[in-house]
């Protein structure tokens, strides 16, 4: 098993010091919230993490422009949830996704680019994504607690053009507060391959990839590229 969690010693597994049941040793598989941006970034993190945990992907991305952009990805995502369940016999409790309804104006809102109209000028890894990052890790913590989830996971750890030390910072703070009640597991996906097998996972199930991250100021700065 690939070491994909911080602060492991080298070698030892996902199971190791989280309570977790190494796989086919009979005991029940917590529950695990992944927080996913889009199919690709889910492809690698799904396989490494589906031995041990039962997997709910909560796609929640109001960041995704334009609307059609959003209809893309998450059809892609329903499509890999499926073929990835079938291949791996994986029931619907052991492998799921929940959606929300996309609100035209809600990323604005949430990073307050209202207050901070500067945020849309920004390069990708700045300011903006990182409060990208946090409310939607907010959602996620609040959904996992909601629901009675063990863990949050967040599949942004996955791409090398996003801040892996941010997103667990993220996380961590998240579940420090208190306020939720559910262990954050960190991450850094894109280690030991991880993206490139995201690639590769892609073109088996014929996945839409996209060539942006997602938001349009993001879209409108890789045009300029």
């Amino acid at each position: 098993m690939e070491e994909i969690i911080l602060g492991l010693e080298k070698g030892a597994s996902l199971g190791d010091g989280l309570g977790v049941a190494a796989p086919g040793s009979g005991g029940e598989k917590p529950w695990l919230l992944l927080q996913t941006c889009c199919a690709p970034c889910s492809t690698t993190c799904i396989e490494r993490l589906f031995p041990y945990f039962k997997i709910c992907v909560f796609f929640y991305n109001p960041n995704i422009y334009p609307f059609g952009e959003y209809s893309k990805r998450l059809d892609a995502m329903k499509r890999f949830i499926e073929l990835f369940s079938r291949d791996n016999c994986l029931s619907d409790e052991e492998l799921y996704l929940e959606a929300f309804d996309y609100r035209e104006g809600e990323f604005e809102e949430k990073i307050s680019l209202g207050d901070s109209p500067g945020l849309a000028l920004l390069p990708e890894r700045g300011e903006r994504c990182r409060r990208c990052y946090s409310f939607r890790l907010e959602g996620a913590f609040a959904f996992a607690s909601e629901k009675g989830f063990d863990y949050v996971c967040s599949t942004l750890t996955l791409s090398p053009y996003k801040n892996s030390l941010w997103v667990n910072e993220i996380g961590y703070g998240l579940e420090a507060s208190g306020a939720f009640g559910v262990k954050y597991l960190p991450s850094d996906f894109k280690k030991k391959n991880g993206y490139l097998r995201s690639i590769e996972l892609c073109k088996k199930y014929s996945l839409y990839r996209q060539d942006y991250c997602g938001c349009r100021y993001g879209l409108e700065n890789s045009r300029k590229e």
